[in-house]
């Protein structure tokens, strides 16, 4: 709105030339998204997971209850390993005639979960498994600040577990990372039909800030959701931040404001978020970045469809298995995260910039037809 900005750098979902009224600037249109993340150089650990499950436990291979991300190679070594192929979801491009448009998982099987547990309950920085190093994923800020900052990529073995946020492994995790102002009345009604519509549905939430947690429960409750539905976890280092999205099934975008940089790390970790544009641009955000990853089924057209498409991830778990790989794999064949591609894109719109002001011609729209 400033008078000497000419341009504002957008693309045509988050800004379509319909609504160019709206805005004091000319539109400069990015050919996929104008939003973009740093996350494949500044979390390449997150690149690929490992499952860790062990014979005393009760649960299945459900890639969202114990992770391990890291260098894991010295582990598996040492332990009883197998894959997981899950198909994704159609619509992806492919990436030539080898790809099986799938996800390949591998799950780590360990005798006795003892060390993780008892590491996880007394708050231990680390334990060892086949004597090897294994990090409590809490505690990254204790070992190493440019690790936990995003400043380091680790350089050992990281385990985020539901356990350590007392979410349970039976539960279908819906999480929103932002802050709570974003969460209108509106917003959090949705929220709470799509909990009462998934009988194992949990919300997890950020307590940022912590006064916001007793309104929001407040307010749930009035809507009739029983207590304990909604879990709140504290503001985390940004690698820890953006590790333990990899624990929730689905996240529920906040429709008014949407998030901008926890959409893209929400989207890193492999999780499913489901949008509805609205006519803000700040509201435009996610759906931009779920059509550049090749997400369309999780843009929503209303109020209705943002809670259609959540309930079914969370009642249909073949489809949240395919949905959930498809987003995995997307994460790295997609331009969502190529920031080489990205620098392009822009360098060619400053070119158009120029031209256009070299030429002394009034500034205009400048759109990805005018390469």
């Amino acid at each position: 709105g400033a008078s000497f900005m000419d341009y504002i750098i957008t693309d045509k979902v988050t800004s379509p030339l319909e609504v160019a009224l709206q805005y004091s600037e000319k539109l400069a249109l990015m050919p996929n998204t104008f939003f973009i993340g740093d996350h494949m150089q500044m979390f390449p650990h997150m690149t690929e997971k490992v499952i860790l499950t062990a014979q005393d436990l009760k649960c299945d291979d459900r890639d969202t209850i114990m992770i391990l991300n890291g260098p894991v190679d010295a582990l598996l070594e040492s332990a009883n390993v197998r894959e997981i192929r899950q198909a994704c979801e159609p619509g992806l491009p492919s990436e030539g005639p080898d790809d099986k448009q799938e996800m390949v998982t591998r799950v780590l099987e360990i005798p006795d979960s003892a060390p993780i547990t008892a590491m996880i309950q007394s708050g231990k920085p680390q334990c060892v498994v086949n004597n090897v190093v294994i990090q409590n994923g809490l505690t990254t800020n204790q070992t190493n600040n440019k690790t936990a900052t995003g400043e380091e990529i680790p350089a050992t073995i990281i385990l985020s577990a539901r356990m350590q946020y007392g979410l349970a492994d039976d539960a279908i995790v819906y999480c929103n990372f932002n802050q709570l102002y974003k969460i209108d009345p509106n917003t959090l009604e949705m929220w709470v039909n799509i909990l009462k519509a998934v009988p194992n549905g949990v919300l997890w939430l950020l307590r940022f800030p912590a006064v916001g947690e007793p309104n929001a429960l407040q307010y749930a409750t009035s809507l009739g959701l029983p207590a304990g539905r909604i879990v709140f976890s504290p503001v985390a280092p940004k690698e820890e931040h953006v590790r333990r999205g990899q624990l929730a099934d689905v996240c529920l975008d906040t429709p008014l404001c949407n998030g901008h940089t926890t959409g893209m790390d929400v989207l890193w970790a492999g999780t499913p978020m489901v949008t509805m544009p609205m006519d803000t641009l700040a509201s435009r955000v996610a759906s931009s970045q779920l059509a550049c990853l090749g997400c369309p089924e999780l843009i929503a057209k209303d109020g209705e469809d943002y809670q259609r498409i959540a309930i079914k991830m969370g009642t249909d778990r073949d489809y949240l298995r395919r949905i959930r790989a498809k987003v995995w794999k997307a994460r790295t064949s997609s331009l969502l995260f190529n920031v080489r591609n990205y620098a392009h894109d822009m360098e060619k719109i400053y070119t158009q910039m120029w031209k256009l002001y070299e030429a002394g011609k009034p500034f205009d729209h400048i759109t990805e037809k005018q390469d």
